[in-house]
């Protein structure tokens, strides 16, 4: 299934890349992370994301905190996560249909600017001491419906922009990015969010997509792979599960990414939980936006691993050992009752976590056809977001009746089995 690089010729920034990669510095090994930096097309966009990504996740981490401040509920914190990535199992697959026959970049902007104009209501909304919670719910969820389209336009424009070649580096750097604002957006959500509330922290969201906004239309971006000879309309939805089930690699990647996050990534979206329950950290406290900065730079980490000191290593073992590791992490810190030995843990969960995720990615997008990418990929994004808010749904019920410790080693366990049934290697 895996198609040629495509060809970049007529977009000056790209061939300037390219020629700067093999005659500027031989040294540089293709597929890795500096690799994926000569391509201008890509850094330009890459910045915007990033920034723009802190943004979001300012949000996200004051979010959370909020739905358990108002309620001390798990099931609610549950309730908002599901509203908030649900989407992303709903309409990923119009999503990527989207994709593959539309201009990426106007679809881009144009759910940019969506997204920051839901930011601005749900700041207005959060001015009242007492948001109404059906509000607040159906809010998210319209963010979540926007990003469902973001996620697998965006993530089918990857290859386009750095080549087959430097995918990996370029898949790396993009969750490294995604990290890094991991890090530093709750940091700055949780400052701000004490400080002044979190209507601010969802007004500073809206003005960060100004930055995505002005990096995609700052560049040349290549018209999608249109195959006009399979089925059309909206009957070419479900032509990207066919794809997906001739790809013995491609099926085994989507079962790995669905059970992961469905059972073992339930920590995330209860983390608020855990951290009030098991630790005596209050969601609202900067010690917990500490927490979340703690995972991460672990997640940061094992993201750039695989472009920088794993580059060129085989990504099949990454994934089967990462899987494992993941499992002992997590087991620790869903032990752990002191703040202290906490966040050198999580960190270690993170780590293991997106070295994970990032290598899993890797394969997974080097075995597709450009004419089928967004659908395809949107099939990642449904598993990849769009299971964990089900999961946390269903981990905040447990959680009420056993404990969140208990829940958090189930994961762990599957985790474990998925190991032993991860076998990526390509086919001789």
């Amino acid at each position: 299934m895996s198609s040629p690089p495509p060809d970049h010729r007529g977009d000056p920034s790209v061939e300037d890349a390219v020629d700067a990669l093999e005659d500027g510095d031989r040294a540089i090994r293709a597929g890795s992370a500096r690799a994926a930096l000569r391509h201008t097309v890509f850094r330009r966009v890459f910045i915007g994301a990033f920034l723009s990504n802190i943004g979001s996740w300012m949000q996200n981490v004051v979010l959370g905190a909020l739905a358990y401040s108002l309620t001390k509920s798990p099931s609610f914190v549950g309730l908002l996560g599901l509203a908030q990535l649900g989407p992303l199992l709903l309409f990923s697959m119009v999503g990527g249909l989207l994709a593959d026959v539309f201009d990426r970049r106007r679809l881009l902007v144009t759910v940019s600017i969506l997204q920051g104009m839901l930011s601005l209501v749900l700041a207005v909304v959060c001015r009242s001491p007492d948001p109404a919670l059906a509000a607040l719910v159906g809010i998210v969820f319209l963010i979540g419906m926007g990003q469902a389209v973001f996620g697998p336009t965006y993530g089918a424009l990857l290859p386009a922009l750095v080549g087959k070649e430097d995918l990996a580096g370029a898949i790396s750097l993009n969750s490294a990015q995604m990290n890094g604002s991991r890090v530093i957006g709750p940091i700055i959500g949780a400052v701000v969010g004490s400080r002044v509330g979190a209507p601010w922290v969802f007004t500073i969201n809206a003005a960060s997509y100004l930055l995505v906004i002005w990096a995609i239309l700052s560049v040349r971006l290549p018209d999608p792979v249109v195959d006009r000879s399979g089925p059309q309309g909206f009957s070419r939805l479900w032509s990207g599960v066919q794809v997906a089930r001739q790809d013995r690699i491609v099926s085994q990647c989507l079962v790995i990414i669905f059970t992961y996050s469905l059972l073992s990534l339930t920590f995330i979206t209860q983390l608020p939980t855990l951290a009030d329950l098991n630790l005596g950290i209050d969601p609202k406290s900067d010690q917990y936006g500490f927490l979340y900065a703690c995972f991460g730079v672990g997640a940061l980490l094992g993201a750039l691993s695989i472009g920088t000191v794993l580059a060129g290593r085989r990504l099949d073992r990454i994934v089967r050992i990462s899987l494992f590791a993941f499992a002992g992490f997590l087991a620790i810190f869903s032990a752990l009752r002191s703040p202290t030995l906490a966040y050198p843990a999580v960190l270690l969960v993170g780590l293991a976590y997106f070295a994970m995720i990032t290598s899993l990615s890797t394969v997974f997008q080097q075995q597709l056809d450009e004419s089928s990418r967004g659908r395809v990929m949107a099939l990642w994004i449904m598993g990849f977001g769009g299971t964990v808010p089900i999961g946390g749904l269903i981990a905040g019920r447990v959680i009420e009746s056993t404990s969140v410790t208990t829940t958090m080693l189930v994961g762990a366990a599957v985790s474990v089995a998925l190991g032993f049934y991860a076998d990526l290697r390509p086919d001789p």
